[in-house]
């Protein structure tokens, strides 16, 4: 402790005589490594009671805040607290001296390999078959030349100074009012090939495009459309090949928006080793946790256009997936000459200003050491060196003509609904994915056997052609009464219990996601256990959070509230949606994820009615996250079925209003899905 304590005064020292130099930051990691695993000993130590171990942790965590206050106005050295910093040598040789010091015995560092005789490096992963074949039908694809490429940089009166770092405190010293966005042309025709219809908004993008921009840092709020805006950028630019990168949870409606946004395109989606990749696509859509194992065959597709979405996910430059990508990234420019390059986020900023260097290096503006090509064009014509009183102010706008665009939902208000639902299918991978759709088949199969022997028992005055749908509807009815009396059995029920906890963790993600981009969110679920593993997700992610459930006592639950709507700092609520669906009013947040659907569109209404409600100011997007092949996403379709027949039935229309409700609906879907899809032998 005594060695900890001194060695946290000398970094407050050398913090306070000025300059934070090399050494400093190396000695802050070593004091912050050595704070971390002391803690974690005590934490582990059976021998100490609870009394010493808490004075123990007591005593680190006051050093800890001390070192802690005393990095506070340097971003660089709180950068260096995060759990994914890179950790290096220097800080680790550091540690290990101060901590023989203080007398604590350190195994001794492994001896140094022998260095080899380089060799080739060998590409590791996989290439799959319809790749092959796409590369044998076209072996001797080129580059395309007909793009002008960059030329060789030119002189610059800026070569012997050092921009990054003035780049970067540019936008830290930007003031009230500066601009966020480059400017936009007006949008051209906001209607599309594929029947949809652009916003506004989105139209300047695609605009921008047709005249010729190339990179964009697009950083508008979630639910602002910047997935359609990214797919008619490369219509615009006809960017195809194109790559996208995205997150596992919206790999799937990237597919489904391409479907939308671009039908005439094929679109195909890496998944586990790419056995079902369509090696012929036109857009390709891959997750991070995959991209180490195919991009060697992505690196040589020759795709011209690459989309990188969620890209604060590439902020540290020292990890394996901001290197895959940023390889991938030099291999589309090497290739495409002036390829479409995009970078999706809502959040470009997570920890400090620095996060803008790997998004800046992606979309070819700088790398390692200097700005490139045209961003060290814009500069010199400024005519200012960073020993300029005006030079930040005329380097931040140079980057933001570059293509950084943001847009709040506050601006663009006009644009869109004031409420809407987005639909986010997700894919349900792995033995769960495949025992819930198993699970469905059985459940299928049971209603046709049933239905095949109430068929061939009962009188009837005539034939039925085809299906008996009277019949179907009596099954579905005698199912949904056994799985109401016996609810531990395969049916309904416990299939979209197990749903809601197969999503819970990937809906909770996204939730976070939106918490860091665009503020507090409203977390619904059904379930105990789904709403548990979300918060456990929460807690890992370092997202604070409160909760609202049915076995709270009033003061809990109001206490919860308050803590969600007064303190800055908690970002999201974890809600029941028969605890929370009523009563309760939330509208300092416009953003609500449906982790589990509710069986009626009445109650779906009321959830999203938390934050759609008098004194809200922003419009309010309710995010359903629905589990891909399963009948998660047949019962969305009969909620927003039933809440149609609801608005026809309150605008006074007099027709007739069928009763039945989603539960009884879903069984029916089910079996008459299960009956079409055989052969026609039914009398």
């Amino acid at each position: 402790m005594s060695v900890l304590q001194r060695a946290v005064r000398e970094v407050k020292t050398a913090l306070g005589n000025g300059r934070v130099t090399p050494s400093v930051r190396t000695k802050f990691q070593a004091v912050a490594l050595m704070l971390r695993d002391e803690r974690t000993r005590v934490r582990a130590d059976e021998s100490i009671g609870e009394t010493k171990r808490s004075e123990q942790l007591k005593r680190l965590d006051d050093v800890a805040t001390s070192l802690a206050m005393s990095a506070v106005r340097d971003s660089r050295l709180m950068a260096l607290l995060s759990d994914d910093a890179v950790v290096s040598d220097e800080a680790r040789s550091l540690e290990r001296d101060m901590l023989r010091k203080a007398g604590v015995e350190v195994a001794e560092e492994p001896e140094p390999e022998p260095e080899e005789e380089p060799v080739a490096p060998v590409r590791s992963g996989v290439v799959p078959q319809s790749v092959i074949s796409r590369q044998l039908a076209n072996p001797f694809m080129e580059p395309d030349y007909s793009i002008q490429r960059p030329t060789a940089p030119r002189p610059s009166r800026l070569a012997s100074w050092e921009l990054l770092e003035p780049l970067l405190r540019s936008f830290e010293r930007a003031g009230a009012g500066a601009p966020a966005c480059m400017d936009l042309p007006e949008p051209g025709s906001l209607h599309t090939r594929g029947g949809q219809d652009l916003m506004p908004h989105q139209g300047e993008v695609v605009e921008a495009v047709a005249e010729g921009h190339r990179t964009f840092l697009l950083a508008d709020e979630p639910g602002l459309g910047k997935t359609a805006q990214a797919l008619l950028a490369a219509e615009a630019a006809q960017a195809y090949p194109l790559l996208v990168v995205v997150p596992n949870v919206v790999k799937t409606n990237w597919v489904r928006e391409a479907g939308l946004w671009c039908p005439r395109r094929r679109v195909t989606a890496v998944h586990g080793n790419g056995d079902s990749v369509d090696g012929f696509a036109d857009i390709v859509v891959v997750n991070y946790d995959v991209l180490d194992r195919h991009v060697g065959w992505l690196g040589d597709f020759g795709f011209r256009g690459m989309v990188v979405d969620e890209a604060h996910f590439i902020k540290n430059k020292g990890s394996q997936r901001s290197q895959h990508v940023l390889a991938l990234s030099e291999k589309v420019r090497s290739f495409a000459g002036r390829p479409l390059l995009m970078a999706l986020t809502g959040t470009p900023l997570i920890n400090d200003i620095e996060d803008f260097l790997a998004i800046w290096e992606f979309l070819g503006w700088i790398d390692d050491k200097k700005p490139l090509g045209d961003l060290m064009d814009l500069l010199t014509e400024t005519g200012l060196t960073p020993a300029d009183p005006g030079f930040y102010r005329d380097a931040r706008q140079a980057v933001v003509d570059m293509g950084i665009v943001r847009r709040r939902k506050v601006d663009v208000a006009a644009d869109i609904p004031e409420r809407r639902i987005a639909d986010l299918p997700v894919e349900l991978d792995g033995p769960t994915g495949r025992s819930i759709r198993a699970a469905e088949r059985d459940l299928a199969a049971r209603m046709v056997a049933r239905y095949d022997e109430a068929l061939a028992t009962r009188r009837q005055e005539r034939e039925v052609e085809g299906i008996d749908h009277d019949l179907v509807r009596l099954v579905a009815t005698w199912e949904q009464k056994d799985a109401e009396n016996s609810p531990n059995g395969d049916n309904v029920f416990t299939m979209m219990r197990r749903i809601g906890q197969a999503k819970a963790e990937l809906a909770a993600d996204y939730a976070a996601q939106l918490a860091r981009s665009a503020g507090k969110v409203v977390f619904f679920a059904k379930h105990v256990d789904v709403m548990d593993a979300a918060q456990a997700t929460f807690d890992k992610q370092g997202v604070r959070w409160s909760a609202i459930r049915g076995d709270q006592s009033r003061t809990a639950r109001q206490k919860n509230i308050d803590a969600f709507v007064e303190d800055p700092e908690v970002q999201v609520i974890v809600c029941s949606l028969t605890a929370a669906g009523v009563g309760i009013n939330l509208q300092v947040a416009s953003n609500i994820v449906l982790a589990e659907l509710p069986w009626t569109a009445a109650e779906q209404t009321q959830a999203i009615d938390r934050c759609h409600r008098i004194g809200q100011s922003m419009p309010v997007t309710a995010w359903r996250i629905l589990a891909a092949q399963t009948i998660d996403a047949r019962i969305a379709e009969l909620i927003d079925d039933k809440a149609g027949l609801a608005a026809v039935a309150l605008d006074g229309s007099e027709e007739e209003i069928a009763s039945a409700d989603a539960q009884h609906a879903t069984l029916v879907a089910l079996l008459t899905s299960a009956l079409e899809s055989r052969t026609p032998t039914l009398s």
